[in-house]
């Protein structure tokens, strides 16, 4: 007997600046994923001791997001204390792993109904405040790498490198997510997503700028450039700016997976199915070339070709990682995160992989669409994948 795992709701919150003053800046990480979780379960009427595990993506798991941060929300939001609660590191593709680790637990008969969510603050928590004064790499990695590996923003700019990007073509794309976005806004697009946060007036996207422009973007410096990168890297054009590139951004996210017999008995109505997933591991180097080799684990799993899928979301986390994906795989433009993407809308890390899986259900329903592909590039070389159909 076949068994599906269902996704019956997804929710996130508005995205705020990761900076001090940012509208989310004054929640604190395990408030602000509590808030999904209780709002997830409100409304959907769903009695939360029902739930098997909550599964839940964060990438900077020190200070206020440390000690277990999904299991501190759970007791947060008022779930029971019998619901248990795991936090998962797949960097920036942390959630997005959490939803496939929720999914075949269903599909494996381990388990009925969870959550997989995420949370980054990234105002409060800065990036790279987990690896603060420390060596993450070890002497054997840095053996295997001798001449260093480098930051995630310098393999953007060798990706542009690679597949002759150019600056006004990096700043086109950032230009087109700031558009897609203001409009999905202003349509009205996010408002079945959207939930509010205590505390917060504000339920509107704080990264949107619609009014960006080629011209607007062309002023700003490049972000990673130094003269030893410079000197290593002579090829490179040094063309990424904070521009085209994800702001740092708070935000939390959630999705209700369960098995399509538990959904029936509970009442709860199945908005999309898993088709497939894969996850692979890239040159660390070109650390945010996974998405490729992903996308085509992922449509030869499921038995679906390019010409399947109505709506792809790439997360952006720097232009180049996009543009390179439309170079390799030859998918149509205007299926590509039609809502805009993580340059306009954030990437609050381990957030980001339910909040594309969020605008995801919410387009194919819009249009009409029956398959969705999202894929997330990682840190360190990786990349996740996931096709979900509409039901």
């Amino acid at each position: 007997m076949t068994r599906d795992a269902v996704i019956v709701d997804v929710i996130r919150t508005p995205v705020g600046r990761g900076k001090p003053g940012g509208m989310l800046s004054g929640i604190h990480p395990v408030d602000l994923l509590a808030g999904v979780l209780t709002a997830l379960v409100d409304r959907n009427d769903l009695d939360p001791a029902l739930l098997d595990d909550v599964i839940g993506g964060c990438v900077s798991q020190v200070g206020e997001q440390s000690y277990n941060i999904t299991r501190n929300a759970v007791l947060a939001a008022g779930f029971p204390e019998t619901v248990p609660g795991t936090t998962i590191d797949r960097q920036c593709g942390s959630s997005q792993q959490a939803a496939t680790f929720a999914a075949q637990a269903v599909l494996a008969g381990h388990a009925d109904l969870v959550i997989a969510c995420g949370v980054e603050s990234m105002s409060r928590v800065p990036l790279g405040s987990s690896a603060a004064g420390a060596d993450p790499y070890g002497s054997r990695v840095r053996a295997r790498y001798p001449e260093g590996l480098v930051n995630q923003g310098v393999s953007a700019e060798l990706i542009a490198a690679k597949w002759g990007l150019s600056r006004e073509r990096l700043d086109e794309y950032a230009a087109r997510s700031h558009a897609l976005a203001a409009a999905a806004g202003e349509s009205g697009a996010f408002a079945t997503e959207v939930v509010p946060v205590a505390g917060v007036d504000r339920l509107v996207d704080e990264t949107v700028r619609p009014g960006t422009s080629v011209e607007s973007l062309a002023g700003l410096n490049p972000a990673f450039r130094t003269d030893a990168l410079a000197e290593r890297f002579p090829d490179v054009g040094w063309h990424i700016t904070p521009g085209n590139s994800s702001p740092l951004t708070d935000g939390a996210s959630a999705a209700l997976i369960a098995s399509a017999d538990a959904a029936e008995k509970l009442g709860l109505e199945p908005r999309a199915r898993f088709r497939s997933f894969s996850v692979v591991g890239s040159d660390p180097m070109l650390m945010l070339t996974g998405v490729i080799p992903a996308t085509e684990r992922v449509l030869d799993r499921a038995g679906l070709s390019h010409d399947d899928i109505d709506a792809y979301e790439v997360n952006e986390a720097f232009a180049s990682v996009p543009l390179a994906w439309l170079a390799e795989t030859g998918a149509e433009v205007a299926k590509l995160n039609p809502r805009g993407g993580a340059i306009a809308l954030g990437h609050a890390l381990g957030s980001s992989g339910t909040r594309l899986l969020t605008t995801l259900v919410n387009q194919l329903e819009a249009t009409g669409g029956r398959y969705g592909l999202q894929t997330m590039c990682e840190g360190g070389g990786m990349a996740n994948a996931t096709i979900i159909e509409r039901l």
